[in-house]
């Protein structure tokens, strides 16, 4: 199997899919022979991983630049509505708000309260882009995803974890 290998002073290996490929992370030292059978040991998440990649891939299309640049004005458009929105049910106050071209998250909040989302969440459900939105919202309070935060989104949004689900499909 095909793989990019990263070493770093980590101290496990980790394995994770990106773009369709396997990406290895393995402590500085480790040899070929242990990261082949940790390979070994985890090929049917990896098989799983880069099938539902794929599913992901063929269900969304290729992007033109032409349909990315409708997403991001859409995006703009539709986004700030949103976490207004919610921002004022759950009544709070957040930094700025940027669309990014993030490939490998929906969302990030910084420490400062500024609200970054992808483009790409304009190609999800409505209820999906409202759980986002309540999601990063949520880190205003807590920076961090732990039963408090969870139950703060859940205040909002019940139903969370079957948004949640959409996203990973």
């Amino acid at each position: 199997m095909n793989y990019e290998l990263k070493y770093s002073a980590r101290r496990t290996i980790a394995l994770s899919i990106k773009e369709g490929k396997l990406i290895v992370k393995a402590p500085f030292g480790t040899s070929r022979e242990k990261i082949e059978s940790v390979i070994l040991s985890h090929k049917r998440w990896i098989e799983n991983h880069l099938k539902a990649q794929e599913e992901r891939d063929a269900r969304i299309g290729t992007l033109t630049d032409e349909r990315i640049k409708e997403l991001k004005k859409l995006a703009k458009q539709i986004i700030p509505l949103k976490v207004e929105r919610y921002s004022k049910i759950m009544g709070l106050k957040y930094g700025r708000i940027t669309i990014t071209s993030a490939k490998t998250r929906f969302g990030s909040c910084s420490s400062a309260g500024n609200l970054s989302f992808s483009y790409r969440l304009m190609l999800y459900p409505e209820e999906a882009i409202d759980y986002v939105v309540v999601h990063e919202l949520a880190h205003l309070v807590e920076l961090n995803h732990s039963e408090r935060f969870y139950r703060i989104v859940a205040s909002v949004m019940p139903d969370y974890k079957e948004r949640q689900r959409i996203l990973k499909k």
